[in-house]
């Protein structure tokens, strides 16, 4: 492993922080070897890119609860392990840059063993209800002893940081960076084949995309469609991904018991999103708790639909309310309602946001300063 960075992810499947990483990898032309600890769709995609990537099989660290820090006692050898092969690899790089939770704690012990400097990229906020307590402080605490630099992907997610100990000095904002591309070359007529498809008698159609859980709030969304006219429809594009195929089977049973199962469509995983966001009429992203950021966010703007979203964690800092979006309160779906039902009313306004959006997108949210703000951490840590 000749790279000057080795990167680390958990994950097998392409979340928003495994679609973020790709474009990290790609900007830092051929200069980072990959290694995850479970295989699936994201090892693909990187291998199909060209990326010098390898699966490490995490072993008992696998059994590990998705966002805990803390193993497990049966864990906590397969964790030394792990981090014993990191180690030998990292000591051949400059950079150990740890791109998930589970990552950082194997990074964090790498480095202890090898001496290589440790970048952590912080994708999500902090405390409760997605860390218990101690997971919080044990993150922490990491960060501040086995972390050079801490990357946070909005100020919110800095701020929760600091607000639980973590050493300011050590964090560098970096906005996650959309590549626009994708939703340039969409053909306006490609995108309505595609409409006429899937909702043929759809007066407006408003879409969410994202992991179906319960904390992403697809429940406000069916619900508030019981308060819109009978010509609105719902797409639901994605799925469930750690172990939450009970709850889309809720909301399938949510859109029955109202009546709305014709107007509801389950999508699922799709490779078309760009496609799918441009044939809509609205993007809906309906988080009922803090989000760190928000990728589904700029994704539409850049697909130049208004964009709705509940106002909380780092979404304040892509939508100006009223100017590039509309925020509305979490899980209160009779303000959702309202505010779909007033972008019908006024094409216009709706029009206006979309070009605010998409121009603001475009400017602040783009894949090169996300690949310059993380190569400059490198830097910095380097020397």
């Amino acid at each position: 492993m000749t790279a000057r960075v080795l990167a680390l992810d958990h994950a097998g499947v392409l979340g928003g922080a495994e679609l973020s990483m790709l474009d990290v990898v790609a900007g830092l032309d051929g200069d980072v070897a990959v290694r995850l600890f479970a295989d699936g769709p994201f090892r693909e995609e990187l291998e199909r890119r060209g990326v010098d990537v390898r699966v490490l099989p995490m072993g008992a660290l696998g059994v590990v609860k998705k966002g805990g820090l803390l193993p497990s006692p049966g864990a906590l050898l397969a964790t030394w392990r792990l981090s014993g092969r990191v180690a030998r690899e990292a000591r051949a790089a400059r950079v150990l840059y740890a791109n998930s939770q589970k990552a950082f704690v194997v990074a964090a012990l790498a480095g202890f063993r090898c001496r290589t400097p440790v970048v952590w990229h912080l994708r999500d906020l902090l405390g409760r209800p997605h860390f218990s307590p101690l997971n919080t402080r044990a993150a922490v605490m990491l960060a501040n002893r086995g972390a050079a630099r801490v990357i946070a992907n909005s100020r919110a997610t800095a701020d929760a940081f600091v607000a639980h100990g973590g050493d300011r000095a050590k964090v560098r904002v970096v906005h996650n960076g959309i590549n626009a591309a994708p939703f340039d070359i969409v053909p306006d007529a490609q995108a309505h084949v595609l409409r006429e498809r899937l909702s043929p008698d759809a007066g407006q159609v408003m879409a969410v995309f994202g992991r179906i859980a319960a904390w992403k709030g697809q429940q406000t969304v069916i619900t508030a469609l019981r308060d819109l006219p009978g010509d609105c429809h719902l797409w639901i594009v994605g799925a469930p991904l750690f172990g939450e195929q009970a709850f889309e089977q809720e909301l399938r049973a949510l859109a029955a018991e109202s009546g709305l199962s014709p107007r509801v469509h389950f999508l699922g995983f799709r490779h078309d999103v760009p496609t799918l966001m441009r044939a809509a009429d609205v993007i809906v992203h309906a988080s009922a708790l803090p989000e760190p950021f928000g990728r589904v966010i700029v994704e539409g703007m850049l697909a130049q639909r208004p964009v709705i979203a509940t106002a909380a964690g780092g979404v304040g800092e892509i939508i100006d309310d009223g100017r590039t979006g509309v925020l509305v309160p979490p899980g209160d779906a009779a303000a959702l309602a309202a505010a779909v039902q007033a972008l019908r009313n006024d094409p216009s306004r709706a029009a206006a946001l979309a070009a605010a959006g998409a121009a603001h997108a475009r400017r602040a949210f783009s894949v090169g300063a996300m690949v310059r703000g993380v190569r400059a951490v490198f830097d910095e840590v380097t020397g």
